[in-house]
């Protein structure tokens, strides 16, 4: 199990930024990404990066956030910009650990991320 400690959350207007980031005990070897839920919600995929680069984003948040990893590949970041109320929720940093079965962008592996961090909480006012 990886240890991933998310940190940047916080509480801003609609309109506003954040960056958040996450510190891995690993470096990032197949995919790393960012998961939110919102309450009453499923938790659902909102930017993935693979080994390469490779970034994939949830359609709700395609323009607004950037998913990036440092050049260690150990810090994975997200910009937030352009906030509204309904990106509100918990922000979880998670790590594909073991070689994923099958070709795909890490967003199809979604339901094989293993190791997740305790999550860094992020509202949006109106």
């Amino acid at each position: 199990q990886w240890q991933l400690v998310e940190s940047g959350g916080g509480s801003v207007q609609s309109g506003g930024s954040l960056r958040l980031s996450c510190a891995a005990s690993n470096y990032n070897k197949y995919c790393m990404a960012w998961f939110r839920q919102a309450p009453g919600k499923e938790r659902e995929g909102v930017a993935f990066i693979d080994s390469d680069g490779i970034r994939h984003y949830a359609e709700s948040v395609k323009g607004r956030f950037t998913i990036s990893q440092d050049n260690s590949k150990i810090t994975l970041y997200l910009q937030m910009n352009s906030l509204k109320p309904e990106d509100t929720g918990m922000y979880y940093c998670a790590a594909l650990t073991e070689p994923p079965v099958g070709l795909g962008t890490c967003a199809d592996f979604e339901a094989d991320f293993g190791s997740w961090g305790q999550g860094t909480q992020v509202t949006v006012s109106s």
